[in-house]
């Protein structure tokens, strides 16, 4: 959730370390710090703001801070009121050694009390304050390094990823990962340490991802890693390169409102890349062709967007490759018992691929022996690693925190991958398998052709209405029910509107009460016939009660346009593909929504882009 930056080179840091806090500030934004140590006296000089990278920034000019050493943060509040005195950089009693951490210290309760009992003074109420005391100890106890750094990580518990300065050591950032990314960088003008390697694209042009359990002596030229039982890490740089427009708005008001624009091209990127690997995806699921024929179920999990994802991908290999499947919430998955059989397979699904609950889901069943595949949009993420087999999405960077093109990139992904297999179970023949790329590319056109449509009416009319309403009720039968979840995810995130989403046939089951004419619901319709008329069944329900009735429909469903308030008629497509052309549109009607109410678009209060704890 919080974003770590550490630069040691022949540089100034502080520009450098800025400018990845800024790049990264999507991943949290509650406040911010950067510390150095100072060229010529040697010591640490810090600043930290509650707020934004700009507000720091303008601290760090303002107190001419600097130095060719430096650590920056950037945080979504754990522990800890969004205040200054829990920013970080957080220190010792001492104020020589200084951390920035992304993560939680599970144990930090304990150790907190212990080290208070020792006459340590606390200064915050985080968690992660106690790695800098128990730094101090450690480094008083040993003057070799090494052998602090071995004693000082195995007292921490839990999933963190942080770096330090300190200085007696006023040459070397200390690099720490267990359960929490963090890569290296290797530049012309020195050594660069981030969350993401995002933090430093303008800057290195080699990476390694730090593996789980390791510490790294990271100096101006070159780093040595180490794991947790004090023995040295071989690892290899790898060449990197990154997309020029990745952190730019090229023109758009917002990242979102860019992300939205990029579905089309997202999703046909996708499919290309799916479409190349020819019979290599087998390779890279981990999964033959004998294999998959054999598989009795398999399951998909994720959080939030990416679990939404998972639920309609459900209805994708059921219905495509006729094959059990069932979608589970990673955040859940883990606390429930674990049936091991064979023939099963696990999808795994986040965007970032460094999502905390999903990466503990991997690590349970690979511990299992079970299969497990990770799909994601970022090839040298923790879930690629970890997986047995993985697949990867063509959307590029999402910076928004509010997914668009990773979800529909996710979702074609899933479709594609369906079709496959229900060609190898004998189910899917080889032209409707021929077909499936360009209907994909379709129902990209579509995606947004159908926004466009529509789009100067909601800026002048629809959004203006509906953001009068403090509450909503979203409505959905077989994939339109977590279709419309996901939409009233993105009203939630968004507009801090209340927005829920029901199944349409449990209306009569408890949410009928709450409908009035002030609460208004919008209907997920349906190109299958029955669907479709169980649907119309349910708007007569919900209008005679008063409701004012808002329907994602289609063309020609006269009925259900006859009982809508506001009918937005979409072109016909397959039952399973009307998720790719409602998408947009609804994406882009919530965005006005929130820029008519003022909210903070790409960055919604209390919400971080990659959750990087559980």
């Amino acid at each position: 959730m919080c974003s770590v930056v550490g630069y040691n080179g022949s540089s100034s840091s502080s520009n450098i370390i800025l400018s990845g806090l800024s790049r990264l500030e999507y991943r949290g934004y509650d406040s911010a710090g950067f510390a150095c140590i100072d060229n010529r006296t040697q010591q640490l000089e810090y600043a930290k703001v509650q707020g934004s990278v700009e507000k720091l920034a303008q601290a760090v000019t303002a107190g001419s801070i600097d130095g060719i050493m430096g650590i920056g943060h950037t945080r979504w509040s754990t522990h800890g009121a969004p205040i200054a005195e829990n920013a970080h950089p957080h220190f010792d009693c001492t104020k020589t050694v200084a951390i920035v951490h992304n993560g939680i210290i599970e144990n930090h309760y304990e150790l907190r009390q212990e080290l208070a009992n020792s006459a340590h003074i606390f200064h915050s109420q985080t968690d992660s304050e106690v790695i800098a005391h128990v730094l101090e100890i450690a480094l008083e106890q040993h003057a070799d390094i090494h052998k602090a750094l071995i004693q000082a990580v195995n007292r921490l518990e839990g999933a963190f990823a942080f770096l330090a300065v300190s200085e007696k050591h006023p040459e070397i950032i200390i690099a720490v990962r267990k359960r929490s990314p963090l890569c290296v960088g290797k530049g012309v003008d020195g050594m660069y340490i981030a969350s993401d390697p995002l933090a430093f694209a303008s800057y290195a042009d080699q990476v390694v991802f730090m593996p789980e359990n390791t510490f790294a002596l990271v100096y101006k030229h070159n780093v040595e890693f180490f794991n947790f039982d004090g023995s040295e890490c071989f690892l290899s740089f790898q060449n990197i390169t990154f997309q020029d427009n990745a952190t730019n708005k090229n023109g758009f008001e917002h990242f979102m409102l860019k992300e939205i624009y990029e579905q089309k091209e997202a999703i046909g990127s996708t499919v290309n890349f799916l479409e190349e690997t020819g019979e290599l995806i087998w390779d890279y699921i981990g999964l033959t062709p004998e294999q998959i024929k054999k598989l009795d179920r398999i399951h998909l999990i994720g959080c939030g967007t990416s679990g939404y994802a998972a639920h309609i991908g459900q209805f994708f290999f059921e219905h495509f490759a006729m094959l059990k499947a069932d979608y589970h919430l990673a955040s859940e998955f883990r606390y429930m018992p674990l049936f091991v059989s064979p023939n099963q397979a696990y999808i795994a699904i986040s965007q970032s691929g460094e999502t905390a609950d999903t990466l503990e889901v991997i690590r349970m069943l690979n511990a299992s022996q079970l299969h497990t595949i990770g799909l994601t949009n970022v090839p040298t993420s923790s879930l690629v690693r970890e997986a047995d087999g993985f697949l990867l999405t063509q959307a590029g960077p999402e910076i928004s925190v509010a997914s668009t093109k990773a979800f529909t990139t996710q979702l074609t992904a899933l479709y594609w991958l369906a079709m496959h297999f229900g060609h190898v179970r004998g189910v899917v023949s080889k032209s409707t398998l021929d077909n499936t790329a360009r209907e994909l590319h379709i129902m990209a056109q579509l995606l947004e052709s159908t926004l466009d449509m529509y789009k100067f009416d909601i800026i002048q009319k629809y959004a203006p209405h509906y953001a009068q309403f403090k509450k909503m009720i979203f409505l959905g039968r077989h994939v339109g029910y977590p279709l419309a979840s996901e939409f009233a995810l993105k009203m939630k995130e968004l507009t801090y509107i209340f927005a829920q989403s029901y199944p349409a046939g449990e209306l009569k089951h408890g949410p009928l009460a709450l409908i009035d004419a002030q609460t208004p619901v919008i209907l997920i319709s349906s190109t299958d016939p029955l669907i479709y008329q169980k649907l119309v069944a349910n708007a007569q329900e919900v209008k005679a009660r008063g409701a004012h009735l808002v329907v994602l429909g289609f063309e020609g469903q006269h009925e259900l346009a006859q009982l809508a308030d506001l009918y937005f008629a979409c072109p016909v497509v397959k039952p399973l593909q009307a998720p790719f052309v409602l998408a947009g549109l609804m994406q882009f009607f919530v965005y006005q929504i929130a820029y008519q109410l003022g909210c903070s678009i790409d960055k919604p209060r209390n919400l971080a882009k990659s959750v990087t704890v559980e």
